[in-house]
């Protein structure tokens, strides 16, 4: 999918299943218990970080992967 037609599927106009629902794919999430796999993050300045160096730094950590509103 060109990254174009991805955006528009994300930013759907409608809060509706059929428009949502292809994005839960919890199937594919690590089991509970089981190390996730390292992934690049953004903070809010827009300096790069990843998962495994946040999880380092804070006894609690909190990462938000975007919105359904």
């Amino acid at each position: 999918m060109p990254d174009a037609d991805l955006l528009n599927a994300y930013n759907y106009d409608s809060f509706v299943p059929e428009k949502f629902m292809p994005w839960m794919r919890f199937d594919e999430s690590p089991p509970l218990g089981e190390r996730t796999p390292d992934f690049p993050l953004w903070r809010l300045d827009g300096g790069e970080t990843s998962l495994a160096q946040t999880l380092r730094g804070h006894a609690y950590t909190v990462v938000e992967f975007g919105s359904f509103t």
